[in-house]
C-alpha cells in the first residue's frame, strides 16, 4: 500500500481538486467529507449510480445530515429514464466549476470512467433520434445478445471486437450510431472533448481497504439497505416500466430486489445474489483502478487515510 501524509495535504501550491476513488463501501464519502471541512471545500458526486434521484438508499447517496454538513453537488439529479454517460457528467462539471467561487472540489465515487473524462475527456457521440432508437430496440428486443454481437460486426468489425458479446447496452449503442449516421462508432472517438480538470494539479486517493473486511462491510450495508428502504424504491422504480437497459435498471441490487417483486425469487436469495453482484462489482473496480489509471494515484487504505484527515 502506497502513500503518505502528503498524499492527503497539499505539498506547496494548492491542487485544483482533490480525487478520492475506490471500491463500493471502502469509505470514500466520509473522506471526502473529513477533506471538504478541511479544505473549505465541496463533494461533487463521481459515481454513475449515485446521479438517480431514484436510488437514494440503494446507491449509498450521503445521507442527508451529511449533506447539511458540507456542500454537496451532483448528487440525485438525473432522473432514472435518463441514460446519463461519462460524457455529460464531464459537462456538468465544467459547468459546475465556476460557480464553486474557489472553493476546493473533492470528487467522491467508484467510477473510473468518470474520473478519466475529468481529466482525458470524452468523444462527443453524435444525438441518436428517438424514432431511430426505437426502431432499433424493437428489431432486438426477441434477438439473443450474442446474435446482435454478431450482427455488429458484420457492419463494424473493430467495434464488435471491442465488445464482449454479453454486453447488451453496449452492442445496442453502437448499432444505433450506425443506424443514425452510417458510421461506426469508432468514428466519433477520435473528436474528443477536454475534460475540465485537464492539465491541472490534482490529488488522488484510492481508498484499498483488506478484501474480507470490505466484503463483510458490503454484505452488511446491503442488508441495512432493506432495513432502511431499497426495497421501497425498487417497487417504485419497478412501476415506472422503465426501458430495462437503461443504467438505473442495471444498479447493483435492482435485478435481484425486482425478481422478488415479480415473484420469482424469494427476499433472502435476493439478498444474497444483491450482495454477490455487489462483491464483484468492487472486485472488477479494484482491477479496473490498477490496470487503466495513472501510477499518481495514492493507493491507502481507509484506516491511514482516516488518521491523516484526523
Amino acid at each position: 500500500m502506497s502513500g503518505s501524509v502528503e498524499s492527503l495535504e497539499p505539498p506547496g501550491d494548492r491542487p485544483a481538486a482533490i480525487l478520492i476513488a475506490g471500491p463500493t463501501a471502502s469509505g470514500k464519502s466520509a473522506l471526502a467529507a473529513a477533506l471538504a471541512l478541511r479544505h473549505g471545500g465541496v463533494v461533487i458526486n463521481t459515481d454513475s449510480m449515485q446521479v438517480y434521484a431514484d436510488l437514494r438508499v440503494l446507491t449509498a447517496r450521503p445521507e442527508a445530515a451529511e449533506e447539511a454538513r458540507v456542500p454537496h453537488r451532483l448528487y440525485g439529479h438525473v432522473d432514472g429514464a435518463v441514460n446519463y454517460s461519462a460524457g455529460q457528467f464531464a459537462r456538468d462539471v465544467a459547468a459546475l466549476l465556476p460557480a464553486l467561487d474557489g472553493r476546493m472540489p473533492v470528487f467522491c465515487g467508484g467510477t473510473g470512467l468518470y474520473f478519466r473524462a475529468l481529466e482525458e475527456g470524452f468523444s462527443e457521440m453524435p444525438p441518436v433520434p428517438e424514432a431511430v432508437r426505437s426502431a432499433v430496440r424493437d428489431r432486438a428486443a426477441d434477438r439473443p445478445t450474442e446474435a446482435l454481437h454478431a450482427d455488429l460486426a458484420a457492419q463494424d468489425p473493430e467495434g464488435a471486437a471491442a465488445l464482449r458479446p454479453s454486453d447488451r447496452a453496449r452492442i445496442l449503442r453502437a448499432l444505433e450510431i450506425l443506424a443514425a449516421t452510417g458510421r461506426p462508432i469508432a468514428a466519433f472517438r477520435g473528436e474528443r472533448v477536454p475534460g475540465p480538470l485537464a492539465g491541472r494539479p490534482l490529488r488522488k486517493i484510492f481508498l484499498a481497504p483488506n478484501r474480507d473486511v470490505l466484503r463483510a462491510r458490503i454484505d452488511a450495508r446491503f442488508r441495512t439497505m432493506i432495513a432502511g428502504g431499497a426495497l421501497d424504491e425498487v417497487t417504485h422504480l419497478r412501476a415506472r416500466r422503465l426501458d430495462p437497459l437503461l443504467p438505473i435498471m442495471r444498479a447493483h441490487g435492482v435485478p435481484a430486489l425486482t425478481a422478488y417483486l415479480d415473484g420469482t425469487m424469494d427476499l433472502e436469495d435476493a439478498i444474497v445474489r444483491g450482495q454477490a453482484d455487489t462483491r464483484a462489482y468492487a472486485k472488477r473496480q479494484f482491477t479496473w483502478f490498477r490496470n487503466q489509471m495513472g501510477t499518481d494515484w495514492a493507493w491507502l487504505d481507509p484506516e491511514t487515510a482516516g488518521r491523516m484527515v484526523g
